[in-house]
């Protein structure tokens, strides 16, 4: 009698640590949900209030400004660079895993993310360009913002900072030198504003960022917490194991 007692009190506690244990695991998920959706949309929200400044010609990032400076010391400055180094970043993930160094995701599922990524961004760009039918600044043709290289750019460098930044940092300042460099010679080109440049960063950061977000929610939800009761020694106390899958 007195063993099942031990057992139906076993019992009872582990489910009252069981629900603890998924009340806390819910807690913990909603607490660092919003922690990663700070991060997703932080550095987009600057870089579009800095391109939305930058149509009132502030100093530093002003588009006249800009505009005037580049033609008085680059009015001959012409490159192909940018066209190929917005995806160099992507280059560089590849050859990682060429080189058998794995980032936080396997190949396949990188290149899916990856793919995603590049779809949302589509979906930002090409339908502003199309409605705000911004001149360029060289050509006049209505269609300069936002910057779909630097945009591109930003995408391909946002996605090696989350597969190998927290390897080593190294890989997300070669990746962001990167992309900040095409959209400086996309200006330099005379191809884009500043504003241009400026909120196409913010969409490729925000379109790669939006992406993984989602697939670490997915992750979160799929997360299992498995709680063990046990006795021994008259000691009544419970396992509890939370796995991320």
């Amino acid at each position: 009698m007195n063993n099942l007692r031990i057992s139906i009190f076993i019992i009872c506690l582990s489910t009252v640590h069981l629900a603890n244990a998924q009340a806390d695991s819910l807690r913990v998920y909603k607490e660092i949900n919003k922690i990663n959706l700070r991060k997703t949309i932080s550095a987009p929200i600057i870089l579009g209030g800095a391109g939305l400044l930058a149509i009132s010609d502030i100093d530093i990032i002003g588009r006249a400004d800009l505009y005037e400076e580049r033609n008085e010391k680059f009015s001959t400055f012409r490159s192909h660079a940018d066209d190929y180094m917005q995806y160099a970043p992507i280059a560089g993930v590849v050859a990682l895993n060429g080189l058998g160094i794995k980032g936080q995701h396997d190949f396949a599922t990188q290149m899916w993310l990856l793919t995603k990524s590049e779809l949302l961004m589509m979906t930002f760009v090409f339908p502003l360009k199309k409605f705000t039918s911004v001149p360029r600044p060289d050509t006049g043709m209505p269609n300069s913002f936002p910057s779909g290289h630097t945009a591109q750019a930003f995408v391909a460098a946002t996605f090696m900072h989350k597969e190998y930044g927290k390897q080593n940092p190294l890989y997300s300042v070669l990746a962001y030198g990167t992309a900040t460099s095409v959209g400086v010679l996309r200006m330099m080109n005379n191809r884009h504003w500043s504003t241009d440049v400026l909120v196409g960063a913010g969409i490729g950061i925000l379109s790669t960022n939006l992406v993984y977000f989602f697939h670490d929610q997915k992750r979160l939800r799929r997360s299992k917490i498995m709680a063990v009761p046990t006795y021994q020694d008259k000691n009544i106390g419970i396992n509890a194991i939370i796995s991320l899958n």
